[in-house]
């Protein structure tokens, strides 16, 4: 037999073998398909309790009035009042978190005469968190690090005042007592903490307006002022947004001591020092930025510790 004829008997040996192979493991899945046990079809989730809730007849924020007569306002704050409402876990925790951290708060801003209302900012800016944006903004205020230099933070390796609960409102309160001066209406106070004094101030002036409601904005500014007014709306009447919010479930505030520290420390040599953890240390301070600290002549911190039993 020549070389060529057994190649040839070889290939369609192959190829029948292949064909076979192929019939049968076919033949296989569509028995295994017909004998599949039938499987019910997935139904959709129903929301039995989703429904839509009704405006408030009036809102204000900081005693100003908020115009419902109009109609995109009206429903800039119905779509905030919706997403808030059915929202329900990041909601909930913010009522959590702000009854811890709204008893810090409220006496700052009411010392510096700035109305109790700008508690939700801070809520709607970070959920009382600390964390950080895209931009470096950090802490409860969401500070730029140029900003908290401006209005007094200390901000470096060893120490950023931006995460300091107190210090950081304190300077908060500064912006906008300041951003009051320029405006005189609270409600663009607000809104020029999310666009800033001067972006504000062109924008009026570019559209010949003197308020909020009357500006054609960016989506975010637009929406600023009214994610506030619909937190403040949820968290004064949470029954009727339904939210069953049980005080023994919040966060209780913490009860602390102070310490002062005047000489350069190691943080974990600290803490194990006064009874407690550098972990438990640093979720009192946030403010401290590393495991050790370099103070200065005539320089000293203030720390925050669990009350010893």
């Amino acid at each position: 037999m020549s070389d060529s004829k057994f190649a040839l008997y070889i290939s369609i040996a192959s190829l029948v073998t292949f064909l076979i192979v192929a019939f049968y493991g076919n033949y296989n899945q569509r028995e295994n398909e017909i004998h599949k046990p039938v499987m019910e079809p997935t139904k959709p989730i129903a929301f039995k309790n989703a429904k839509t809730i009704p405006l408030p007849e009036k809102i204000d924020l900081a005693g100003e009035a908020v115009p419902l007569h109009i109609d995109d306002v009206k429903e800039r704050l119905d779509k905030e009042l919706h997403i808030n409402s059915y929202w329900h876990n990041n909601t909930i925790f913010l009522f959590k978190r702000a009854n811890r951290w709204f008893p810090v708060i409220e006496p700052i801003l009411k010392k510096n005469g700035v109305p109790d209302d700008f508690k939700y900012l801070a809520l709607i800016e970070s959920g009382l968190e600390n964390v950080t944006s895209y931009a470096g903004a950090v802490g409860f205020w969401q500070i730029l690090k140029s900003t908290g230099k401006e209005y007094g933070l200390e901000i470096n390796r060893d120490v950023d005042e931006r995460y300091h609960p107190v210090k950081s409102t304190e300077a908060a309160c500064k912006y906008l007592k300041r951003a009051y001066q320029k405006f005189g209406n609270w409600t663009l106070v607000a809104a020029s903490y999310n666009r800033g004094m001067r972006g504000m101030q062109n924008a009026l002036d570019n559209q010949k307006v003197d308020n909020y409601y009357d500006l054609m904005l960016n989506d975010e500014t637009s929406r600023y002022v009214f994610r506030i007014l619909a937190i403040k709306q949820i968290f004064e009447s949470p029954e009727d947004y339904g939210l069953d919010i049980s005080k023994e479930h919040l966060y209780e505030p913490y009860v602390y001591r102070t310490d002062t520290v005047r000489n350069s420390t190691d943080w974990v040599d600290y803490a194990k020092a006064q009874n407690t953890s550098y972990k438990t240390l640093r979720i009192y301070n946030p403010w401290i930025q590393d495991d050790d600290i370099r103070i200065g002549r005539n320089e000293y911190y203030v720390v925050s510790l669990p009350l010893r039993d």
